[in-house]
């Protein structure tokens, strides 16, 4: 029979921790209070807001845990905290948060891109159905539609991953999202044969937009695929160029990460830009070949409308546009959009209904193929 080893009773804490120990709790205390506090003057003074509809989706998705947290981090108490944290974390352990993640050196990603999502193939499958019948809808009113998939940064320029994995089962999703707009006769383009070819050099290294090369060869692989649809886009202009001097270019995941605050060395390597910009030229409205059957004054609004996300609204894209088609277009992408953020702001919009275009080019991240249909394409403005 074995006996038990005696366990000698806990050494009693001396002065010093007890004195400590109690200068802790009240300070967590004090903290906890002045939190509450700021928390509640959000709450009292409506600053923190919920949708009056709470889709399923947004709950398993994380959506509205991460409103009520970014609503409440707006008090100054837990902003000064978390900049302070995210800070440390990055300059200690380069942690960039749950938002970004660090590839090789200097080289940020969007975690987004890597995310699998929860019922991945039936949203995607919901969102190929709503592109379906939108262009459906559209072909009512004898309107065009170009669906544009702007691949992943991580998928471009995966060779500026470095450690960064990126799941295997995302490889295939734009091809089996868009052949499945082929077999219903939707006109597409998959942007990674235009892009591939420039590799990281298509991306902005801090950011999450393709750079002024990228956005320039999609809008000339665009302009190539309109061509074979046999589209014209009108009125028919001249475009010329301007480039500001060389100058930071601020990378929205440097913002994602928290610590655009820190001091430039401190930060991944700052991106220098000589930014273009595009402007029409004037011209003589009897020059104009496309006023002569002008029935209706509309000969000088374009015919040719862009839709989709902050990369419609980055590196000059719309321009580079404008200027491989040779006419201007109506840009109503919509910064943070998502897949149908655009859509749904264009055609619940009375012009698009007066005068409507004669082509549609709508631009959608892969990231948001998978992504939970949390809004739904309306329709009633195309009845």
């Amino acid at each position: 029979m074995t006996t038990p080893k005696h366990t000698p009773p806990p050494t009693p804490p001396d002065d010093l921790t007890t004195r400590s120990s109690r200068l802790a709790g009240v300070a967590l205390l004090i903290f906890l209070f002045v939190g509450l506090l700021s928390s509640g003057r959000l709450i009292v003074s409506g600053q923190i807001s919920l949708p009056d509809k709470v889709l399923p989706p947004q709950i398993l998705d994380g959506e509205i845990t991460h409103r009520i947290a970014k609503e409440l981090s707006n008090a100054q108490l837990p902003t000064t905290f978390a900049e302070l944290e995210r800070g440390i974390s990055w300059l200690l352990l380069g942690d960039t948060g749950p938002r970004v993640r660090s590839g090789c050196p200097d080289w940020l990603f969007l975690a987004d891109e890597l995310k699998v999502h929860h019922q991945a193939q039936r949203n995607a499958d919901a969102k190929v159905q709503a592109v379906i019948d939108l262009k459906q809808q559209l072909s009512q009113r004898e309107i065009s539609l170009l669906v544009v998939i702007v691949p992943d940064k991580s998928r471009i320029a995966a060779e500026q991953r470095c450690a960064l994995h990126r799941p295997a089962v995302l490889e295939g999703r734009i091809r089996a999202w868009t052949s499945k707009l082929d077999v219903a006769g939707v006109s597409n383009l998959d942007l990674t044969g235009a892009l591939m070819p420039l590799g990281a050099s298509a991306w902005l290294r801090t950011d999450t937009h393709w750079s002024e090369s990228g956005a320039k060869a999609a809008a000339e692989a665009i302009t190539q695929r309109l061509k074979t649809m046999g589209i014209r886009a009108t009125p028919r202009r001249s475009f010329n160029e301007s480039h500001a001097p060389l100058a930071v270019r601020p990378g929205d995941l440097v913002h994602l990460a928290g610590i655009d605050w820190l001091p430039l060395k401190w930060q991944p390597a700052p991106e220098m830009v000589a930014q273009t910009s595009t402007h029409e030229l004037p011209v003589a409205s009897a020059d104009s070949p496309d006023t002569e059957a002008d029935l209706f004054g509309d000969a000088d609004l374009p015919n040719t409308v862009l839709i989709g996300t902050s990369f419609s609204r980055n590196s000059n894209f719309a321009g580079f546009v404008q200027q491989a088609l040779g006419a201007p277009v109506g840009n109503f992408a919509k910064d943070g959009g998502a897949f149908s953020g655009a859509a749904n702001s264009y055609l619940n919009n009375p012009a698009s209904k007066e005068t409507p275009p004669k082509q549609i080019i709508w631009e959608i991240p892969e990231r948001d193929l998978q992504s939970a249909y949390i809004d739904p394409i309306a329709y009633r403005s195309l009845r």
